[in-house]
Protein backbone atom coordinates (compact mmCIF):
# COMPACT_ATOMS: atom_id res chain seq x y z
CA UNK A 1 0.00 0.00 0.00
CA UNK A 2 1.48 3.31 -1.07
CA UNK A 3 1.47 6.32 1.24
CA UNK A 4 1.52 9.97 0.23
CA UNK A 5 1.48 11.31 3.77
CA UNK A 6 4.36 13.64 4.75
CA UNK A 7 7.29 11.94 6.45
CA UNK A 8 6.39 8.43 5.24
CA UNK A 9 8.20 6.43 2.61
CA UNK A 10 6.38 4.50 -0.07
CA UNK A 11 4.57 1.32 0.90
CA UNK A 12 4.68 2.03 4.65
CA UNK A 13 1.45 1.15 6.41
CA UNK A 14 0.91 2.92 9.70
CA UNK A 15 -0.94 1.53 12.69
CA UNK A 16 -4.14 3.54 12.27
CA UNK A 17 -4.48 2.59 8.62
CA UNK A 18 -3.93 -1.09 9.43
CA UNK A 19 -6.49 -0.99 12.23
CA UNK A 20 -9.06 0.53 9.91
CA UNK A 21 -8.59 -2.41 7.57
CA UNK A 22 -9.53 -4.84 10.35
CA UNK A 23 -13.28 -4.16 10.24
CA UNK A 24 -13.49 -3.11 13.88
CA UNK A 25 -15.36 -0.37 15.74
CA UNK A 26 -14.00 3.17 15.40
CA UNK A 27 -13.78 3.45 19.18
CA UNK A 28 -11.50 0.40 19.31
CA UNK A 29 -9.30 1.87 16.59
CA UNK A 30 -9.08 5.08 18.60
CA UNK A 31 -8.30 3.21 21.84
CA UNK A 32 -5.44 1.18 20.40
CA UNK A 33 -3.99 4.31 18.80
CA UNK A 34 -4.21 6.16 22.12
CA UNK A 35 -2.29 3.34 23.83
CA UNK A 36 0.34 3.49 21.10
CA UNK A 37 0.66 7.24 21.66
CA UNK A 38 1.04 6.73 25.42
CA UNK A 39 3.83 4.23 24.78
CA UNK A 40 5.90 6.99 23.18
CA UNK A 41 5.96 8.81 26.51
CA UNK A 42 6.70 5.58 28.37
CA UNK A 43 9.74 4.83 26.19
CA UNK A 44 10.95 8.39 26.74
CA UNK A 45 10.63 7.83 30.50
CA UNK A 46 12.50 4.52 30.23
CA UNK A 47 15.33 6.19 28.31
CA UNK A 48 15.62 9.31 30.42
CA UNK A 49 13.76 8.71 33.69
CA UNK A 50 14.80 8.24 37.29
CA UNK A 51 15.79 4.67 38.14
CA UNK A 52 15.32 5.21 41.86
CA UNK A 53 12.59 3.80 44.04
CA UNK A 54 9.36 5.78 44.29
CA UNK A 55 8.98 5.00 47.97
CA UNK A 56 5.65 3.23 47.59
CA UNK A 57 4.48 -0.35 47.22
CA UNK A 58 1.80 -1.79 44.98
CA UNK A 59 -1.00 -3.96 46.32
CA UNK A 60 1.12 -7.11 46.04
CA UNK A 61 3.74 -5.75 48.44
CA UNK A 62 6.29 -5.28 45.69
CA UNK A 63 8.50 -2.21 45.81
CA UNK A 64 7.48 0.17 43.06
CA UNK A 65 10.16 1.75 40.95
CA UNK A 66 9.74 5.36 39.95
CA UNK A 67 9.40 4.23 36.33
CA UNK A 68 6.48 1.95 37.29
CA UNK A 69 4.66 4.86 38.85
CA UNK A 70 5.38 7.23 35.98
CA UNK A 71 4.45 4.67 33.30
CA UNK A 72 1.18 3.91 35.07
CA UNK A 73 0.36 7.61 35.33
CA UNK A 74 1.07 8.13 31.63
CA UNK A 75 -1.07 5.20 30.54
CA UNK A 76 -3.96 5.91 32.90
CA UNK A 77 -4.17 9.59 31.95
CA UNK A 78 -4.29 8.73 28.27
CA UNK A 79 -6.97 6.10 28.78
CA UNK A 80 -9.15 8.35 30.93
CA UNK A 81 -9.00 11.17 28.39
CA UNK A 82 -9.55 8.88 25.40
CA UNK A 83 -13.34 9.10 25.74
CA UNK A 84 -13.78 5.41 24.87
CA UNK A 85 -12.94 3.70 28.18
CA UNK A 86 -15.29 2.97 31.08
CA UNK A 87 -13.10 0.86 33.41
CA UNK A 88 -9.35 0.60 33.95
CA UNK A 89 -7.33 -1.94 35.92
CA UNK A 90 -3.58 -1.58 36.31
CA UNK A 91 -1.13 -3.90 37.99
CA UNK A 92 -0.07 -0.87 39.99
CA UNK A 93 -3.57 -0.08 41.33
CA UNK A 94 -5.38 -1.91 44.11
CA UNK A 95 -8.86 -1.65 42.58
CA UNK A 96 -10.65 -1.04 39.31
CA UNK A 97 -10.76 2.64 38.33
CA UNK A 98 -14.16 3.59 36.96
CA UNK A 99 -14.05 6.31 34.33
CA UNK A 100 -17.79 6.24 33.66
CA UNK A 101 -20.72 3.96 34.44
CA UNK A 102 -21.87 4.20 30.83
CA UNK A 103 -20.77 1.07 28.94
CA UNK A 104 -22.47 1.76 25.61
CA UNK A 105 -19.82 1.44 22.90
CA UNK A 106 -17.01 1.73 25.45
CA UNK A 107 -14.20 -0.58 26.54
CA UNK A 108 -12.45 -1.80 29.67
CA UNK A 109 -8.67 -2.03 29.78
CA UNK A 110 -6.34 -4.06 32.01
CA UNK A 111 -2.64 -3.36 31.66
CA UNK A 112 0.80 -3.80 33.12
CA UNK A 113 2.39 -0.40 32.45
CA UNK A 114 6.01 -1.51 32.64
CA UNK A 115 6.48 -5.26 32.93
CA UNK A 116 10.05 -6.14 33.95
CA UNK A 117 10.84 -2.66 35.23
CA UNK A 118 13.58 -4.01 37.52
CA UNK A 119 15.54 -4.86 34.36
CA UNK A 120 15.79 -1.24 33.22
CA UNK A 121 18.81 -0.38 35.35
CA UNK A 122 20.79 -3.22 33.71
CA UNK A 123 19.55 -2.13 30.26
CA UNK A 124 17.48 -5.19 29.38
CA UNK A 125 14.26 -5.02 27.39
CA UNK A 126 10.96 -4.27 29.13
CA UNK A 127 7.41 -3.74 27.92
CA UNK A 128 3.78 -2.72 28.35
CA UNK A 129 1.05 -5.39 28.20
CA UNK A 130 -2.61 -4.54 27.45
CA UNK A 131 -5.88 -6.49 27.52
CA UNK A 132 -9.12 -4.98 26.14
CA UNK A 133 -12.74 -6.06 26.73
CA UNK A 134 -15.95 -4.59 25.35
CA UNK A 135 -18.16 -3.03 28.04
CA UNK A 136 -17.37 -2.51 31.71
CA UNK A 137 -16.70 -6.07 32.94
CA UNK A 138 -13.00 -6.81 33.29
CA UNK A 139 -13.35 -10.08 35.21
CA UNK A 140 -14.20 -12.21 32.19
CA UNK A 141 -12.57 -15.20 30.54
CA UNK A 142 -9.69 -14.12 28.35
CA UNK A 143 -11.39 -15.61 25.32
CA UNK A 144 -13.84 -12.71 25.51
CA UNK A 145 -11.11 -10.14 24.88
CA UNK A 146 -11.72 -8.04 21.80
CA UNK A 147 -8.07 -7.06 21.53
CA UNK A 148 -4.68 -7.61 23.14
CA UNK A 149 -1.32 -6.00 22.56
CA UNK A 150 2.12 -5.38 23.94
CA UNK A 151 4.79 -2.80 23.30
CA UNK A 152 8.39 -3.97 23.62
CA UNK A 153 10.97 -1.34 24.57
CA UNK A 154 14.20 -2.89 23.31
CA UNK A 155 16.90 -1.96 20.79
CA UNK A 156 13.85 -1.25 18.61
CA UNK A 157 10.42 -0.30 19.92
CA UNK A 158 7.83 -2.69 18.54
CA UNK A 159 4.08 -2.93 18.99
CA UNK A 160 2.30 -6.28 18.54
CA UNK A 161 -1.49 -6.46 18.45
CA UNK A 162 -4.45 -8.63 17.56
CA UNK A 163 -8.15 -7.87 17.29
CA UNK A 164 -9.04 -11.49 16.51
CA UNK A 165 -7.76 -11.47 12.94
CA UNK A 166 -4.16 -12.62 13.27
CA UNK A 167 -1.15 -11.04 14.95
CA UNK A 168 0.66 -8.04 13.50
CA UNK A 169 3.92 -6.32 14.42
CA UNK A 170 4.71 -2.63 14.02
CA UNK A 171 8.07 -0.95 14.54
CA UNK A 172 8.62 2.63 15.69
CA UNK A 173 10.50 4.65 13.08
CA UNK A 174 12.66 7.75 13.50
CA UNK A 175 9.57 9.95 13.52
CA UNK A 176 8.16 7.85 16.41
CA UNK A 177 5.44 6.44 14.14
CA UNK A 178 4.50 2.77 14.24
CA UNK A 179 4.70 1.22 10.77
CA UNK A 180 3.91 -2.35 9.77
CA UNK A 181 6.89 -4.70 9.85
CA UNK A 182 5.26 -8.16 9.99
CA UNK A 183 1.70 -9.08 9.12
CA UNK A 184 -0.03 -12.28 10.21
CA UNK A 185 2.77 -13.67 12.39
CA UNK A 186 2.47 -17.47 12.67
CA UNK A 187 3.83 -20.08 15.08
CA UNK A 188 5.38 -23.38 13.96
CA UNK A 189 3.90 -26.58 15.48
CA UNK A 190 7.07 -27.18 17.52
CA UNK A 191 10.20 -25.26 18.38
CA UNK A 192 13.74 -25.42 19.75
CA UNK A 193 13.70 -22.59 22.31
CA UNK A 194 12.55 -22.75 25.92
CA UNK A 195 12.21 -20.01 28.51
CA UNK A 196 11.76 -21.48 32.00
CA UNK A 197 10.73 -19.09 34.78
CA UNK A 198 10.95 -19.79 38.50
CA UNK A 199 13.56 -21.64 40.53
CA UNK A 200 14.10 -25.08 39.06
CA UNK A 201 14.74 -26.65 42.46
CA UNK A 202 11.10 -25.78 43.26
CA UNK A 203 9.68 -27.46 40.15
CA UNK A 204 7.28 -30.37 40.46
CA UNK A 205 8.36 -33.75 39.10
CA UNK A 206 6.39 -33.42 35.85
CA UNK A 207 7.88 -30.02 35.08
CA UNK A 208 11.39 -31.27 35.81
CA UNK A 209 10.87 -34.20 33.44
CA UNK A 210 9.63 -31.85 30.74
CA UNK A 211 12.73 -29.66 31.05
CA UNK A 212 14.93 -32.76 30.79
CA UNK A 213 13.02 -33.75 27.64
CA UNK A 214 13.68 -30.30 26.13
CA UNK A 215 17.37 -30.48 27.04
CA UNK A 216 17.65 -33.97 25.55
CA UNK A 217 16.23 -32.85 22.22
CA UNK A 218 18.69 -29.95 22.07
CA UNK A 219 16.37 -27.03 22.78
CA UNK A 220 18.18 -23.78 23.59
CA UNK A 221 17.52 -22.02 26.88
CA UNK A 222 16.61 -18.37 26.30
CA UNK A 223 15.34 -16.52 29.38
CA UNK A 224 15.80 -12.82 30.12
CA UNK A 225 13.58 -12.51 33.18
CA UNK A 226 11.23 -10.21 31.26
CA UNK A 227 7.87 -11.65 30.21
CA UNK A 228 7.43 -9.34 27.20
CA UNK A 229 10.84 -9.95 25.57
CA UNK A 230 10.68 -13.68 26.26
CA UNK A 231 7.20 -14.05 24.75
CA UNK A 232 8.22 -11.78 21.87
CA UNK A 233 11.15 -14.06 21.08
CA UNK A 234 8.96 -17.18 21.03
CA UNK A 235 6.29 -15.43 18.95
CA UNK A 236 8.53 -13.69 16.41
CA UNK A 237 10.78 -16.69 15.88
CA UNK A 238 7.60 -18.74 15.71
CA UNK A 239 9.04 -21.59 17.69
CA UNK A 240 9.50 -22.41 21.34
CA UNK A 241 7.77 -22.41 24.70
CA UNK A 242 7.73 -20.18 27.78
CA UNK A 243 6.80 -21.75 31.09
CA UNK A 244 6.30 -20.43 34.59
CA UNK A 245 4.91 -23.46 36.38
CA UNK A 246 3.40 -24.10 39.78
CA UNK A 247 6.25 -24.13 42.28
CA UNK A 248 6.65 -25.81 45.62
CA UNK A 249 5.35 -23.08 47.93
CA UNK A 250 3.74 -21.14 45.05
CA UNK A 251 1.09 -23.44 43.54
CA UNK A 252 -0.29 -20.67 41.31
CA UNK A 253 3.06 -19.58 39.94
CA UNK A 254 3.87 -15.89 39.71
CA UNK A 255 2.21 -14.29 36.70
CA UNK A 256 -1.17 -12.59 36.89
CA UNK A 257 -4.07 -13.76 34.78
CA UNK A 258 -5.66 -10.40 34.07
CA UNK A 259 -2.60 -8.29 33.34
CA UNK A 260 -0.12 -10.73 31.82
CA UNK A 261 -1.43 -14.17 30.93
CA UNK A 262 -4.73 -13.33 29.21
CA UNK A 263 -3.32 -10.85 26.68
CA UNK A 264 -0.29 -13.00 25.87
CA UNK A 265 -2.39 -16.16 25.55
CA UNK A 266 -4.75 -14.31 23.19
CA UNK A 267 -1.85 -13.22 20.98
CA UNK A 268 -0.17 -16.63 20.94
CA UNK A 269 -3.45 -18.42 20.10
CA UNK A 270 -4.12 -15.91 17.33
CA UNK A 271 -0.72 -16.84 15.89
CA UNK A 272 -1.57 -20.55 15.95
CA UNK A 273 0.05 -21.43 19.27
CA UNK A 274 -1.37 -22.58 22.59
CA UNK A 275 -1.44 -21.46 26.22
CA UNK A 276 -2.44 -23.61 29.22
CA UNK A 277 -2.26 -23.51 32.99
CA UNK A 278 -1.39 -27.22 32.92
CA UNK A 279 -4.97 -28.41 32.75
CA UNK A 280 -7.14 -26.01 30.74
CA UNK A 281 -6.48 -23.22 28.24
CA UNK A 282 -5.54 -19.93 29.90
CA UNK A 283 -8.27 -18.16 27.93
CA UNK A 284 -10.96 -20.34 29.54
CA UNK A 285 -10.07 -19.28 33.09
CA UNK A 286 -12.45 -16.80 34.70
CA UNK A 287 -10.60 -14.39 37.00
CA UNK A 288 -12.14 -14.00 40.43
CA UNK A 289 -9.92 -11.11 41.50
CA UNK A 290 -7.37 -8.65 40.11
CA UNK A 291 -4.59 -10.55 41.87
CA UNK A 292 -5.41 -14.00 40.48
CA UNK A 293 -2.36 -15.89 39.27
CA UNK A 294 -1.90 -19.10 37.32
CA UNK A 295 0.88 -21.34 36.03
CA UNK A 296 1.59 -20.86 32.33
CA UNK A 297 2.79 -23.05 29.45
CA UNK A 298 2.68 -20.96 26.30
CA UNK A 299 4.11 -21.34 22.82
CA UNK A 300 4.07 -23.96 20.05
CA UNK A 301 1.09 -26.32 20.23
CA UNK A 302 3.14 -29.53 20.19
CA UNK A 303 5.49 -28.25 22.89
CA UNK A 304 2.59 -27.22 25.12
CA UNK A 305 0.91 -30.62 24.54
CA UNK A 306 4.17 -32.39 25.47
CA UNK A 307 4.38 -30.38 28.66
CA UNK A 308 0.83 -31.51 29.52
CA UNK A 309 1.84 -35.14 28.97
CA UNK A 310 4.67 -34.88 31.49
CA UNK A 311 2.63 -32.82 33.92
CA UNK A 312 -0.43 -35.06 33.93
CA UNK A 313 1.16 -38.39 33.07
Amino acid sequence: MMSSEPGKTKFQIDLRRHLRSQNIDDNLVHLICEISEASKYVINAVRTGDLGVAGTSNLYGEEQLALDVLSDRIMRKRLVKSGVVCNIASEEMDEIYQVTSDSDGLYSVAYDPLDGSSLVDVNLAVGTIVSIFAGCDLLQEGRKQVAAMYILYGPRVSLVYSVGNGVHEFTMNQLMEFTLSREDVRMHPAGNIYSPGGLRNKYNEGDEKFIRYLEAKGAKLRYSGGFVPDINQVLMKGKGIFIYPALNGSPNGKLRLLFELNPMAYLIEQAGGAASNGHVPILDLKPESLDQRAPIYIGCTEDVSKAMEYLNG
